[in-house]
């Protein structure tokens, strides 16, 4: 499997199909590359060159403890895109990912790329505080973390068969293979980082990130 080794010594494994101007894909968590999969068949087979990565203690990359917040994942993708040299590459990022691509872009410069796209993603700041009162109260993500702690494979099947595809709503069908794709890639990863990574995504302030950057954003 292709990876590349960070300055800590963290294992990061990604897929690199095609050719062409890159477009780099950032996951959701607790996910992994692999919920791109859709996305990188269609822009390969319309000449673009397409990454995917799965960020550290997600997917097939290492299981550290420590390291899960949005520095490292920063710096985990700059050091993938300086490994494979990328240029004017289009950075699309979902949910935790899209927290990934600002933090990138903001913190490494735009010299590599071209755009980005986040989508239903946590930027500029999800949890609720006095400058951002329409926030999450921070007890939701302290319930996410108990129980993800009690238990994590009927978190993660509750959480893909309700609310995540909006499949507890009376109008939609569940899905089996679509619930058990995201249980199965939740599952591969390690639970230390799935646990850190509520904090990251949730608590993480992106506004002064969002203000650095002046490449196109959808």
């Amino acid at each position: 499997m292709p990876t590349i080794t960070t300055t800590d010594g963290v294992d990061i494994f990604y897929k690199d199909w095609g050719s062409g101007q890159p477009i780099v894909f950032s996951h959701g968590w607790p996910l992994s590359a692999d919920d791109w999969d859709t996305q990188m068949l269609f822009f390969v087979g319309h000449g673009f060159r397409v990454i995917a990565h799965d960020r550290r203690g997600h997917g097939r990359s290492s299981q550290v403890a420590d390291g899960h917040d949005m520095d490292h994942y920063a710096d985990d993708l700059a050091a993938l895109t300086a490994h494979l040299d990328l240029k004017n590459a289009v950075h699309v990022g979902h949910s935790t990912g899209g927290g990934e691509v600002v933090h990138y872009i903001a913190r490494h410069g735009e010299s590599r790329v071209a755009k980005a796209a986040i989508l239903s993603a946590v930027p500029p700041l999800m949890v609720q505080t006095a400058s951002n009162p329409g926030g999450l109260p921070k007890e939701i993500f302290d319930g996410l973390q108990a129980q993800l702690a009690a238990g994590r494979s009927q978190f993660y099947w509750d959480l893909a068969a309700g609310p995540f595809y909006g499949f507890n709503r009376p109008e939609r069908k569940p899905q089996q293979p679509v619930i058990l794709n995201w249980w199965r890639q939740g599952m591969m990863g390690g639970a230390k980082a799935h646990y850190d990574g509520i904090v990251a995504f949730s608590q993480t302030d992106f506004t002064e990130d969002l203000k650095r950057i002046t490449v196109p954003v959808l």
